[in-house]
């Protein structure tokens, strides 16, 4: 999987992309992830990529031409499945899309910044829109980690032990069950003694069990 990433503030991305799992992805070349700065595709000096909202009104909108460019300057050398927008009024981020696009080749982010971007973009090169709740962060470019996370985590060979994604919370529509570890006891706190049993049976049936009871008390909507 390719995912390039277009940002105005291509530093915010750095962390993310340089630990932990998705390091171990790109390490393994099972995923490649550009950060590519807008600022140069700007056409002045300043590399400016904002200006004032038609109309009035506080904020400054991110200009059409810097992002046009990029995105063309991208498609120029390479075909996207999706391209991806992060906005607070998106399709809501669940776990039945980070699978559908984890199995995509090549993906194009844009991270929005100041009051949003050129209405322009959003109508003639963005293929999806994506929110990852219903609430406004400074810019997209911590969506656009987050999705990428979401995303790459289920590519084949990524996680060592791949069954590990397939018992997350979400992927059978339900809570994870609570998890124990050493030691059995803590000061009297004990670890229910089906996990103890040894019959694998019971304790599958036991998690189960408790994923409805967690999911009815703590998400009730999903079921």
């Amino acid at each position: 999987m390719r995912i390039d990433i277009i940002s105005v503030v291509p530093q915010l991305l750095e962390s993310p992309f340089s630990h932990s799992i998705l390091k171990r992805g790109i390490d393994k070349k099972l995923v490649e992830v550009n950060i590519i700065n807008l600022r140069d595709f700007a056409t002045d000096k300043h590399k400016t990529v904002d200006d004032y909202a038609y109309g009035g009104g506080a904020g400054m909108v991110m200009m059409i031409e810097p992002i046009a460019a990029c995105i063309e300057d991208l498609r120029s050398k390479c075909t996207y499945d999706e391209i991806i927008y992060l906005s607070p009024d998106g399709e809501l981020l669940d776990q039945k899309m980070a699978n559908q696009l984890s199995t995509l080749k090549n993906v194009i982010m844009l991270c929005g910044h100041y009051k949003g971007i050129d209405q322009r973009i959003r109508d003639h090169f963005i293929t999806r829109e994506v929110s990852i709740g219903d609430y406004v962060l400074s810019g997209g470019e911590l969506a656009a980690a987050v999705l990428a996370d979401a995303m790459i985590r289920l590519i084949p060979g990524v996680i060592s032990d791949e069954t590990s994604a397939l018992s997350d919370s979400f992927q059978d529509g339900l809570l994870a069950p609570p998890v124990y570890t050493r030691p059995a006891d803590y000061k009297g706190l004990k670890v229910p003694e089906i996990l103890l049993s040894g019959h694998n049976e019971q304790i599958e049936k036991w998690r189960h069990e408790q994923s409805i009871d967690r999911t009815k008390k703590r998400r009730p909507g999903l079921l």
